[in-house]
């Protein structure tokens, strides 16, 4: 995930009156993250961001290029975003499978791959935290339904503190309010298999993990989901099937009904 907000071209001295200002604040960045499935072969990802007016009073012009470059990363992958304020930003991802939801994730989030896109790092940018993230999804297909088996890493360690030149301006955790959300149809179970999986909230069918900073984060999850494909091959099945059942069931063999009547060879 790119949480890069004090993103480039950014002098030290700015950085650090950010940092600084950033600790007098609680949460001033709130940023969730949601993947929503509607069946195996559409979804959307949906990221709400909230930055502090406070953070953006004291520097408006930096985090406000931050959000702008948001929207340009997000039209690239066909997204759309819906300013709520000069400071709240909803994006919207769509994706058709499960395959372009990594693509695109992975495309969005990944600092390496914004890096290219962006402008050439400056020194500053250099110093600032290094964020890993990768989701990975493996879906296999029982006709009717798919199973999707969902992973996701992301790397907070470099955000235990924030710090520059070595002094300890704030702990991220009091800084950073970090979302995760996966909605499915049927929900989803979540699978805490390593020792920094995260146990999330269950609201109806929806989960939601919080995010801790400073930390590696590992979330494990697997859901059903309907395949379209699988059902409307179905549905024409039984609709031929039904089809072919009717018509020799209740209607007379064409054979009989359209037979040529036979012809009277004898003289009378």
């Amino acid at each position: 995930m790119n949480l890069q907000i004090w993103k480039a071209k950014i002098p030290k001295p700015i950085l650090c009156l950010v940092l600084l200002a950033s600790v007098l604040l609680s949460g001033c960045v709130k940023y969730d993250v949601g993947v929503n499935f509607d069946n195996s072969n559409h979804g959307e990802l949906v990221q709400h961001i909230k930055l502090g007016e406070r953070l953006t009073s004291f520097s408006g012009d930096y985090v406000y290029e931050w959000l702008n470059s948001i929207e340009r990363r997000a039209r690239k992958l066909e997204g759309k975003t819906r300013r709520l304020s000069p400071e709240e930003i909803i994006v919207s991802i769509p994706f058709n499978n499960g395959q372009e939801l990594q693509k695109k994730f992975n495309e969005f989030f990944n600092s390496r791959t914004n890096q290219k896109t962006e402008s050439a790092p400056s020194e500053s940018d250099s110093e600032l935290p290094k964020i890993e993230s990768n989701l990975l999804i493996e879906q296999n297909n029982f006709l009717l339904l798919v199973r999707n088996r969902l992973i996701y890493d992301l790397d907070l360690r470099s955000l235990s503190l924030i710090s520059s030149n070595g002094n300890v301006l704030a702990n991220a955790g009091s800084i950073l309010d970090l979302d995760f959300s996966l909605r499915a149809p049927w929900g989803a179970k979540n699978i805490p298999i390593t020792e920094n999986a995260i146990q999330p909230e269950k609201n109806k069918n929806q989960l939601v993990w919080k995010l801790r900073p400073g930390e590696l984060n590992h979330i494990e999850v697997v859901f059903w989901l309907p395949s379209p494909l699988g059902i409307g091959a179905l549905l024409i099945t039984l609709f031929v099937w039904g089809g072919l059942y009717l018509r020799y069931t209740f209607m007379p063999d064409p054979r009989i009904q359209f037979a040529p009547k036979a012809v009277a060879t004898q003289e009378q």
